[in-house]
């Protein structure tokens, strides 16, 4: 765990993870009180650490550029690891809630966010808002106190269908999926749309995460010979089946279709294959501040972003504006303002002039944030009112967005 602390002033030579600038008060309740804190939960350990970390980063930055700005109000995060496990996911939120976080960003593994939601959130009345869990499931929950800046993959599964049918012309496929909420909620979106499409489906097959070998799951699953074959799933498992893959198959065998779990540009170096036979499809962060937002996560971290990165960012965003405008760190009051701040009407708030937001926000003016990652509307439910998916191909050196598709 660490925490970032920002102040009206802060001390010179801070700027690492963990340092606490003491200088200053808050201008909005005086003396040492804490205008804003929000929580930031992402896996930098398990199946999705190396997705994780780059996330929680980017749920972090928002605090660190406004204490870079020297805004007159006193923000706090703190950083949890899931280690991508739901029961160690729900003893983090719980750190967070007993120590007063009202505020969640996160978490990414569905799985982890569903049982962070209803042994925590819920009870307790802490808002989140995931970046990076899009299992359909979690349209159903509490939308007031579980929000996502990422769409739903009841969504992704439309995307993919269609590129896999109308665009690359494959009349039959096989899917292998993660045996969690996630591979489950996206395999079945696929698979509905695929077949409305016209496409058949061979085989369906979930598999356990991290095993040391895939290989008989993958002769069962590819027994009839479909011309592709979905893989669902995260980055520490995806590897060896796509070690196992290669070891009896030849790129040209099968066209293999993956989805945003996959999207990792160290993984054709870790599979040593150039994976120039895999597609796959990833929410895309389109929104009008993505420029701005791109150039502070740069400057922070010395690389680019990569996938959810964006929607973490303005996961945290909302929450800061949302608890300055309700006044008080408190889940019910910070829920009915999440809205408030995100949705049409008002001025328009960005990365690029979130100070001003800070302040136009505790003044009670209308406002609407506009972020990094999209326009970022919720509907009644908490998802996105609208969906972009980017559509992206391996090579050798990665993985590199080659269309869009808009929903």
């Amino acid at each position: 765990m660490s925490r970032d602390i920002t102040r009206r002033s802060v001390l010179a030579g801070i700027g690492t993870t963990g340092a606490v600038a003491v200088a200053g008060c808050s201008s909005g309740g005086g003396g040492n009180s804490v205008d804003a804190r929000v929580g930031v939960l992402q896996p930098t350990t398990g199946d999705l650490g190396d997705l994780g970390a780059p996330i929680q980063d980017a749920g972090v930055l928002p605090v660190t550029q406004l204490q870079n700005e020297g805004v007159e109000y006193t923000l706090e995060s703190r950083r949890e690891d899931t280690e991508t496990n739901p029961s160690v996911g729900v003893d983090r939120a719980q750190a967070l809630a007993t120590a007063g976080y009202p505020s969640i960003t996160g978490a990414a593994s569905s799985a982890v966010t569903i049982r962070v939601a209803e042994e925590v959130l819920f009870q307790q009345e802490v808002v989140g808002i995931s970046p990076a869990s899009t299992s359909p499931a979690i349209t159903d929950l509490d939308g007031d106190y579980l929000l996502r800046t990422c769409p739903t993959d009841a969504l992704q599964g439309v995307a993919l269908a269609n590129l896999a049918y109308e665009d690359r012309g494959l009349e039959s496929v096989a899917t292998l999926y993660l045996n969690n909420d996630y591979g489950q909620g996206l395999n079945d979106a696929f698979v509905s749309s695929f077949q409305e499409a016209g496409g058949e489906v061979l085989a369906e097959q979930s598999f356990q995460k991290q095993q040391p070998s895939y290989s008989s799951v993958l002769s069962d699953v590819l027994s009839d010979t479909p011309d592709a074959l979905l893989v669902i799933g995260y980055p520490a498992s995806g590897t060896q089946i796509f070690r196992n893959f290669y070891e009896r198959n030849d790129a040209q065998d099968y066209t293999v279709l993956v989805t945003d779990g996959l999207q990792e540009n160290g993984l054709p170096s870790d599979v040593d294959n150039s994976m120039e036979n895999v597609i796959g499809t990833a929410p895309a962060a389109t929104g009008p501040g993505r420029d701005t937002f791109d150039q502070l996560y740069q400057d922070e971290y010395g690389t680019e972003p990569g996938v959810y990165n964006a929607q973490a960012y303005d996961a945290t965003a909302v929450h800061i504006l949302a608890q300055l405008r309700a006044g008080e760190l408190s889940g019910p009051a910070i829920s009915e303002e999440i809205r408030a701040v995100a949705n049409p009407g008002g001025e328009v708030i960005g990365p690029g002039s979130l100070a001003e937001g800070l302040e136009m926000a505790a003044n009670g003016t209308e406002i609407q944030y506009q972020g990094a990652s999209s326009n970022v509307e919720f509907d009644e439910n908490g998802d996105l009112s609208a969906a972009v998916f980017n559509v992206f191909e391996y090579s050798r050196e990665g993985y590199e967005v080659t269309d869009r598709v808009n929903l």
